[in-house]
């Protein structure tokens, strides 16, 4: 399948557009603009009213204003580098043009004594008198019509102005065909949307500034476009898919009962559906590919292991991959008992496994009389082999790429995948990133958690934290101290954790605090993390490498340095280290004042509430969604128009409405299919049209 003939003069190059040459177009790639189509994605950030006025009289300056004038007289610049002024008068009083090195004759013909001109430009009062310096435009009154009434006003780069880049425009605009509707009717309607044709027109004429916010109809019905072409690709992409064969793997439910009759109270309702909607999905004959999204602290292992045991109750194979080894470990260690009491055989298999133990294990792996693996990324070499793998868990989505997951998939004739992460994220950019997965939420606390008590603390009462730590160890609490994040340098942040370590250990006494960071060798890392688990040390001192899944119920403080250094996330994914027993739990939260609007406002947000998911939309409002995830590794699509902040509830309808689409038309092929493949050919999801040929 080709790009449809219509969108041709669109994907061309930038140089047949007027005002662009080679060096233009070459400034223009930095703000990713390579051809005409991209020209019409580049909108306008604000807008200049030159409505012309009679006067500048009683105007509230500093102003842009439009206004005519006669020419009276020029001082032309005495010396090097001093104003050439044009005094006019307009209706009703004086005011002066004032130019830079710009030569006088240039500026006699320009401005010439005695006639009228429309000047619009800047101006600003200067002792009293009206000035307009280097006006933006200066016209016959004939010709009045060349200056626009309301002046869009583009995000730029070097070498490329104002002027540049709407001509640009302008002439990519001229070139859009009368494209197909590709929207549902009675959507177009109930929003009151123009067609794309016009969106596109009018959102690059703006008329005031309200044109130019989100909420603009134009903006919506543009960012609903690249909204729906994404979301088409997603769910082509989950239609393929549900296409490729899966096995169906049914547990008979024997296994997972001796798990349920020994836990020592109920599981939540979130965890009781998402378990049935997981052995639902594995029952099926087409692949799972499911999205495990839990709060901290909401019970993705207990899930997370079920959904193991419906693999070993149908005679088959699970692996859990977590992406550091001491996270591999603990799950060894969570998930232990519970095999135990299954009945299970459950191995670790780590980049640490060497010689006569590896082979050991590679042999029973491929005999299958290991039914459950926990593993890092060693289980992608070569000579693992799988008797019958089943079901493949990812923890920790973040860390790991789409590829891996693949390769992880290729383990098994068609394995289930279950990709977990503990990282709540808002409804829009779970759609955004994880459109082609379904998704099964915890967002219930298990009983018997105690709510943890935040606090923050200025720096200058550092003493006191200290102090009060220093009782709480003898009572024999345990406590995490968290250093702050400098620089996002591996290398300065270990510096501040081995001095807050000396330092707290002077205090504290030798043999009391231990401490872990990211430039330690495995060994020694997990050697710290044993003597907190075991209780040797009561205070652990650490960079960030204890974010996620570190488990040790009798830790009951965390103390986080500089808190104004992390973002919302973090702090969240920190503070649930601790209140994992029945005890009751504190987080400081220590900052250096005085501090920037947004820090205070994440400091007042984990103040109030434990909630990840709301913490994880207040993260993304004050963040915005590129930073939140980091655009380049997440495989979150860049949008030009569509913005995920603002817009979540159009995201949620673009994808209900693309698979709405796909189940009416599978191959795209009504009149409304074939105007949805222009809309994937026009937005450059390319990969979504390999897909529908591929169908």
């Amino acid at each position: 399948m080709s790009r449809p003939e219509i969108l041709f003069p669109l994907f061309s190059d930038l140089e047949t557009l007027p005002g662009i040459g080679p060096k233009t177009a070459q400034n223009l790639a930095a703000l990713h603009i390579e051809k005409p189509r991209d020209l019409l994605f580049h909108l306008p950030h604000s807008v200049i009213d030159r409505r012309p006025v009679t006067t500048v009289r009683g105007a509230d300056l500093p102003a842009t204003l439009t206004v005519e004038v006669t020419v009276t007289r020029h001082r032309i610049a005495s010396r090097k580098g001093a104003p050439h002024r044009i005094f006019v008068e307009d209706a009703e009083t004086t005011l002066q043009i004032i130019y830079f090195n710009v030569s006088g004759r240039f500026l006699e013909n320009l401005l010439p004594v005695g006639q009228k001109r429309v000047v619009s430009g800047k101006v600003e009062l200067f002792d009293g008198e009206a000035n307009m310096v280097h006006p933006d435009h200066v016209v016959a009154p004939a010709d009045v019509a060349e200056i626009p009434v309301y002046e869009p006003v583009y995000p730029l780069t070097a070498g490329v102005t104002q002027k540049v880049l709407t001509k640009g425009a302008v002439g990519a605009l001229s070139r859009v065909p009368e494209l197909p509707e590709w929207a549902d009717a009675e959507l177009v309607k109930r929003e009151e949307w123009p067609t794309t044709t016009e969106a596109l027109e009018a959102a690059h004429h703006p008329e005031n500034l309200g044109d130019v916010g989100p909420f603009a109809k134009a903006r919506q019905r543009l960012a609903y476009d690249e909204l729906l072409a994404h979301q088409l690709t997603l769910a082509l992409a989950r239609a393929q898919d549900r296409r490729a064969t899966g096995r169906e793997t049914r547990g008979d439910g024997r296994l997972r009962q001796r798990i349920l009759d020994d836990l020592p109270f109920a599981p939540t309702g979130a965890q009781t559906r998402a378990i049935a909607e997981i052995a639902e999905d594995m029952a099926r004959p087409q692949r799972m590919n499911r999205l495990l999204q839990g709060d901290v602290g909401a019970g993705k292992t207990l899930v997370a292991f079920l959904a193991l045991l419906v693999a070993a109750e149908a005679g088959g194979q699970g692996v859990m991959m977590a992406p550091t080894e001491i996270l591999a470990r603990q799950h060894m260690e969570s998930l232990g008992p519970m095999a135990e009491q299954a009945g299970v055989r459950l191995e670790l298999l780590t980049g640490r496994d060497k010689g006569a133990d590896r082979t050991a294990k590679l042999r029973a792996l491929a005999n299958g009389d290991i039914q459950i693996l926990v593993g890092t990324h060693a289980v992608f070499q070569k000579d693992v082999v799988f008797r019958d793998l089943r079901l493949a868990i990812v923890d920790e989505q973040h860390r790991f790429g789409v590829r891996q997951r693949l390769l992880l998939g290729e383990k098994g004739a068609a394995a289930d995948v279950l990709v977990m992460t503990a990282t709540p994220i808002p409804r829009s950019l779970a759609l955004a990133q994880y459109g082609d997965m379904e998704v099964s939420i915890l967002d219930e606390k298990p009983p018997g958690r105690t709510p943890i008590q935040t606090a923050t603390v200025p720096t200058a009462r550092m003493d006191d934290v200290v102090a009060k730590l220093r009782a709480a160890v003898e009572e024999g609490k345990q406590a995490y101290w968290v250093c702050p994040l400098v620089e996002e340098s591996e290398s300065v942040d270990m510096t501040a954790a081995e001095e807050r370590f000396k330092r707290l250990r002077a205090t504290l006494g030798e043999g009391v605090v231990g401490l872990v960071h990211g430039q330690m060798p495995p060994a020694e890392k997990d050697a710290a993390m044993a003597r907190f688990v075991s209780g040797e040390t009561s205070v652990l001192v650490a960079t960030t490498v204890i974010e996620v899944g570190v488990n040790v119920p009798n830790a009951t403080i965390m103390v986080i340095e500089r808190a104004e250094s992390f973002g919302l996330a973090q702090l969240h994914q920190l503070r649930g280290r601790v209140g994992r027993g029945s005890l009751a739990s504190t987080c400081l939260l220590i900052y250096q004042a005085p501090l920037s609007e947004s820090g205070e406002r994440r400091l007042r947000i984990m103040r109030e509430t434990e909630d990840g998911f709301r913490i994880a939309e207040e993260d993304l409002a004050i963040r915005g969604a590129g930073d939140m995830i980091g655009t380049a590794q997440s495989g979150l699509p860049r949008f030009r128009v569509a913005n995920l902040e603002s817009q979540s509830a159009l995201m949620a309808k673009a994808q209900s409405d693309a698979r709405k689409l796909l189940h009416d038309d599978p191959a795209l092929e009504s009149p409304r299919g074939q105007a949805a493949r222009v809309l994937l050919w026009f937005m450059e999801q390319d990969r979504a049209i390999r897909l529908i040929s591929v169908g």
